[in-house]
């Protein structure tokens, strides 16, 4: 990064200064915007609007569900999992949040999966919903509750937004260090950055994926659903993952097993603040 001239004395690579300039044009956009989350307390630093959010999820709506074979075809399943997701939001502090929540059933009989969108676009697999079982006939509306709160919780604690800004700064950073420690004759230098990137993103998003299974919980229990269900909901993930899951350092989930353990947390966490 330092270099000798003529005169013995040391000079300051000019794209040293480039990268300093660029790493703090990331730190001040990043940090110069801040807001307090309602529901979880937290200060996130947000550049996008509820107003945005909302607009974005429903821009994207239509392709997602395309994406997955559509929207199912089933009107009773329909009903019921728009049912369900409607009385988790209405009975509990995502009430209090001003997204438009909505919830859709996807037509894909194979994928386990569920997902929302930002500003409150929900959706949830025929594959997964079908799974909810405790007799492997009668739908288990309590694991239904556990995974669309899952998701009202991605959504209330605006998850996406601070994943994006996340996204811009780990890029700016990323850029920075590319250009401080580029070397020609190591062509490799750039990609070494761009993975500490990747594997900083992945961080954010198992502690986002536990921070919806926490208010999942706290969702559940105000409006009188049985949290423990969520638990069973992991244990209908772990076995739709197989034997072959991707260790968890490279996931952006947290295994099964351990967010087991963080519900049954979360649970006598909310109890006590609930007195439920």
């Amino acid at each position: 990064m330092f270099g000798q001239n003529q005169n013995g004395g040391f000079r300051i690579r000019p794209t040293l200064i480039i990268a300093v300039v660029m790493a703090g044009f990331a730190l001040c956009k990043y940090y110069g915007q801040s807001s307090t989350n309602d529901i979880t307390g937290e200060t996130q630093h947000i550049s996008m609007s509820p107003e945005q959010e909302i607009a974005m999820g429903l821009q994207s709506a239509p392709e997602m569900a395309q994406e997955m074979g559509g929207l199912s075809r089933n009107p009773q399943a329909t009903a019921i999992v728009k049912q369900v997701g409607q009385k988790v939001v209405q009975n509990s502090a995502a009430s209090r949040t001003p997204y438009k929540y909505d919830f859709h059933l996807l037509a894909d009989p194979q994928t386990v999966n569920a997902f929302a969108l930002p500003g409150g676009q929900i959706f949830i697999t025929e594959g997964l919903l079908f799974r909810l079982t405790e007799d492997g006939k009668t739908l288990n509306e309590d694991m239904l509750a556990g995974v669309l709160g899952h998701e009202i919780g991605h959504v209330a604690a605006r998850h996406s937004a601070e994943k994006l800004a996340q996204m811009e700064l780990a890029q700016g950073i990323t850029g920075a260090v590319t250009m401080a420690t580029y070397d020609p004759s190591n062509p490799n230098s750039g990609y070494i950055a761009q993975s500490v990137a990747n594997m900083i993103q992945l961080k954010y998003g198992r502690g986002q994926e536990l921070q919806s299974d926490n208010l999942g919980v706290r969702f559940m229990m105000e409006s009188g659903y049985d949290p423990k269900n969520l638990i069973g909901v992991m244990e209908i993930l772990k076995q739709a993952s197989g034997p072959s899951r991707t260790p968890e350092f490279q996931s952006s989930h947290p295994d099964p097993e351990n967010r087991k353990e963080a519900i049954e947390a979360a649970i006598e966490e909310w109890r006590g603040k609930l007195g439920k």
